[in-house]
């Protein structure tokens, strides 16, 4: 994706020739049941000398998820960047770029831990456009959370010549009705405190009968329960609906 390992690449932003030595290894660890680590990403992470996860609130379950892989001796670089993204989490992926920089530039690999698959609605996308033309850049996909939440009910999430929408439940009623029209099963992600406004949303719509609420799936903490039985003060953002308009024949 970017410069050869043990060549050169332009600074985009500096026009400066660096030396683009060591490599970035975007890691998904999955959803949370450590043993849905994937075999290559357990590889990465335990050959690199410096790992890399974000924090909030001084916690990260990405680490967490690792922890009994974690190698001695890695260097451990904490990303304190709010879950908005945009301009409030900039200094905090400025700062972890940075971090990463020092060993990249000596020659030695970062693993950067992300919840989930690293490409869908990860925070190491924020780095990925940060660290691409600088240092190469290798992705090993994870389960998804969305995935995972299927496979929770369980319920067959999509087959045949079915459609399937993922939309943030930040997203106006319009634009979510217009997700529902399209497709045969929706996936609502981060919910949190737009729970009341998308279960509202789904009755209007008459698919109550057909809608699953999951949280932290493969978690020990997991829940999977009909969205109709959902307590709205349980709510949380880690947390996807699901809603089944058909099932595959």
């Amino acid at each position: 994706m970017a410069g050869a390992k043990d060549g050169d690449a332009m600074d985009p932003d500096q026009n400066l020739t660096v030396s683009a030595v060591g490599t970035v290894y975007g890691i998904g660890v999955g959803p949370g049941d450590p043993e849905l680590i994937t075999l290559k990403a357990l590889k990465r992470l335990q050959a690199a000398r410096a790992v890399a996860y974000p924090v909030q609130k001084g916690d990260s379950v990405a680490r967490a998820i690792v922890a009994g892989y974690l190698a001695s001796g890695q260097t451990e670089i904490p990303i304190d960047a709010p879950m908005t993204g945009g301009d409030a989490a900039a200094p905090g992926y400025d700062a972890a770029v940075a971090a990463m920089a020092v060993h990249l530039d000596r020659g030695e690999d970062v693993a950067v831990l992300c919840e989930g698959d690293p490409l869908f609605y990860g925070s190491f996308i924020y780095l990925l456009l940060r660290l691409s033309g600088r240092y190469r850049v290798e992705v090993v996909p994870g389960v998804s959370s969305l995935t995972a939440c299927a496979a929770a009910l369980p319920l067959p999430l999509v087959g045949r010549e079915q459609r399937l929408a993922v939309m943030p439940a930040s997203g106006s009623d319009e634009r979510l009705r217009e997700g529902f029209a399209f497709a045969d099963s929706v996936a609502l992600v981060k919910i949190g405190r737009h729970f009341q406004r998308v279960r509202a949303l789904i009755e209007s719509l008459g698919l109550t009968d057909r809608a699953y609420y999951v949280e932290r799936a493969s978690q020990l903490t997991q829940r999977a329960l009909p969205l109709a039985a959902v307590d709205p003060a349980s709510a949380t953002y880690f947390a996807i609906i699901l809603v089944f308009k058909e099932t595959p024949s």
